[in-house]
């Protein structure tokens, strides 16, 4: 199988996993606190993502210096390294206020909703960008703001009026977007592995720090460790591993595109295992915004990149994106 292919195929299967994990958190909601759910959920994934670290660094690349770090006398000088601990808790910090308002959400409103809105995190990034750099949205971006917004209304037509858990949803896809920007610019600064390690331990540790001083029953009931241990293992460390390999045969582009079909998996998921059922205004504001999440990473029918001329990288909805430091320059065909 060309390896095009097969990155294609593991990012779907990334899209997949991330889709139904909606379902399975709403379904463990109705017996954990959800700082005892991302807690445990955490733990389990840090764990179990520790042997990816040891075989990296066992087998993974070696960091190369560049000419421009050469002085005349052949002497290396590296710039002064950004801090893994420092950088990698700010991302943590994103990452648990996301987590946290997401599985709040899932406590009162419908698992597909909550995908749909969650995923306006990917048009948020853009929009915040332009507004911080005070230029003024490419057309495309106008666009994707109308679809979002008229998405969001046929969402909320569709299952009754706005709850409590909408808003969360709404919070969280403002976390996830922060997220992404605070990962774009942390990202080329450290090896994608450890640093992705670093913010499941940095999430971990605020969780049960939350979970502590909440006061909640720490330990789950036996019925719901298996779905802990999908969340943890599958839905943390499998996806980590896959999206590392995926992303290294597949273009941003194709990345982004695959990522935004993550809503849509999460309504699948959510009826066959849960019952949860979309009907035609339901479907058709969540198409406007699968569309509004593909049309915001793109300015003329181009990706969005960063200030430097760079290609920014893919963003996912789910707020689990793995950085793109480590991927190889592509050789002269993906087919090979």
């Amino acid at each position: 199988m060309p390896r095009h292919t097969l990155g294609i195929l593991l990012l779907i299967l990334v899209t997949a996993i991330w889709g139904s994990t909606f379902a399975v958190v709403k379904t463990l909601t109705e017996t954990l606190e959800p700082q005892v759910l991302i807690a445990w959920r955490f733990l389990i994934g840090t764990l179990a993502t520790l042997p990816l670290l040891l075989l990296w660094r066992q087998h993974g690349p070696q960091p190369q210096a560049s000419e421009a770090q050469r002085s005349d006398s052949g002497l290396l000088h590296s710039p002064r390294p950004r801090s893994l601990w420092k950088d990698g808790l700010l991302v943590g910090a994103w990452l648990i206020v996301g987590y946290g308002t997401q599985t709040i959400a899932l406590q009162t409103t419908s698992a597909n909703r909550a995908a749909f809105i969650t995923a306006l995190s990917v048009v948020l990034v853009p929009l915040w960008q332009a507004l911080v750099a005070r230029r003024p949205l490419s057309v495309s971006l106008w666009a994707a703001a109308a679809l979002a917004v008229v998405g969001l209304g046929l969402l909320s037509w569709e299952g009754g009026a706005l709850v409590g858990g909408d808003a969360w949803a709404l919070g969280c896809a403002v976390s996830y977007a922060g997220f992404i920007l605070t990962l774009e610019r942390t990202a080329s600064q450290h090896a994608a592995l450890p640093f992705t390690l670093l913010q499941l331990a940095s999430v971990t540790a605020l969780a049960w720090l939350w979970a502590l001083l909440s006061g909640a029953a720490l330990w789950p009931p036996n019925a719901q460790w298996s779905g802990l241990l999908y969340l943890g293992i599958v839905a943390t460390t499998v996806t980590t591993l896959l999206q590392t390999v995926g992303q290294r045969w597949v273009s941003a582009a194709e990345a982004s595109i695959i990522y935004a079909l993550e809503p849509v998996t999460a309504s699948v998921f959510s009826f066959f295992l849960i019952g949860e059922r979309v009907g035609l205004r339901g479907l058709s504001g969540g198409a406007l915004v699968v569309v509004a999440t593909v049309l915001s990473q793109w300015h003329g029918g181009v990706p969005t990149t960063r200030a430097d001329g760079t290609l920014n990288p893919p963003h996912a909805p789910h707020g689990q994106t793995t950085l793109e430091a480590d991927r190889p320059t592509p050789g002269p065909s993906p087919e090979s």
